[in-house]
């Protein structure tokens, strides 16, 4: 069985973050996500400038959200970012965002992203560094 690898940050809807029905508009749950991989890259070693220092980038490719129940203005949440394991040169995410004081799911979701050299060519083998990174936390 795998290590489960994943973290989990706190948000606060801003009043910026809302439509006119006082409820996340939809493309901030985009935002939210990335703080999530932000801090997950933090916590194990593969946030952005350590992958970009390598000499790759790793575009979001694909990125799927599931609204459950709406996140409402001054609401506080939980968004739990887990690492998904795959053969492929790809970094797969799961997400959980909850009701901090309910605990009851929000939205669910999913991301894909895939490395790319410098000269932006897609990679069809993982980089050494990600092989190495997943014996490491693996």
């Amino acid at each position: 069985m795998e290590k489960r690898l994943s973290e989990t940050v706190e948000i606060e809807v801003r009043f910026s973050e809302v439509d006119s029905m006082k409820v996340v508009w939809h493309g901030n749950y985009m935002q939210y996500f990335e703080d999530g991989r932000e801090a997950f890259g933090r916590k194990y070693g593969l946030d952005y400038l350590t992958i970009y220092g390598q000499g790759y980038f790793v575009p979001v490719v694909d990125i799927a959200f599931h609204y459950r129940k709406p996140m409402e203005y001054g609401r506080k949440a939980l968004l739990t970012v887990t690492y998904r394991p795959c053969e492929a040169a790809k970094i797969l995410f799961d997400y959980e965002i909850k009701d901090s004081e309910t605990g009851e799911v929000l939205t669910t979701g999913s991301s894909v992203q895939v490395f790319m050299d410098r000269n932006y060519q897609l990679e069809v083998s993982s980089p050494a560094f990600y092989k190495e990174w997943k014996k490491r936390w693996l």
